[in-house]
């Protein structure tokens, strides 16, 4: 399920795991298991301080893999308004796309959650993208 420590503690939000793991050196990109990396683990599940964490040291805010494509699809299925704001100004690519979802908008907009397709349209989502 996870690829590493980093992946299992970011995707639980267990800040202080993640900062003791950090702390010693983990790849803040390592890729690997089912969210692909642990910002796309963290960002899923709605744990902001562990994006920000993530973020701070350095995580590719559009890096591709695991099942869900990259960080900004993941948190857009689920609707994290907070999180999707914090990958977008860090600039996350709104219209990257992958198999599972197609892009963030479209993720967003299967599930209904009209704030963060307001959040991607802001940002130049295309809706016209398939």
């Amino acid at each position: 399920m996870y690829g590493n420590a980093l992946q299992a503690a970011s995707a639980t939000g267990h800040d202080q795991v993640v900062q003791m793991l950090l702390d010693k050196g983990a790849d803040v990109n390592a890729q690997g298991g089912e969210y692909g990396n642990a910002l796309q683990g963290a960002s899923k599940r709605g744990h902001d301080q562990v994006v920000q964490m993530l973020l701070d040291k350095g995580a590719d805010v559009n890096a591709q893999g695991g099942v869900y494509g990259n960080a900004l699809q993941a948190v857009s299925e689920r609707g994290h308004d907070q999180v999707v704001r914090m990958l977008l100004d860090k600039g996350a690519d709104v219209n990257a796309q992958d198999k599972r979802y197609g892009n963030a908008l479209q993720a967003a907009s299967e599930r209904g959650h009209d704030q963060v397709v307001r959040m991607l349209l802001d940002k130049g989502a295309d809706v016209n993208a398939q």
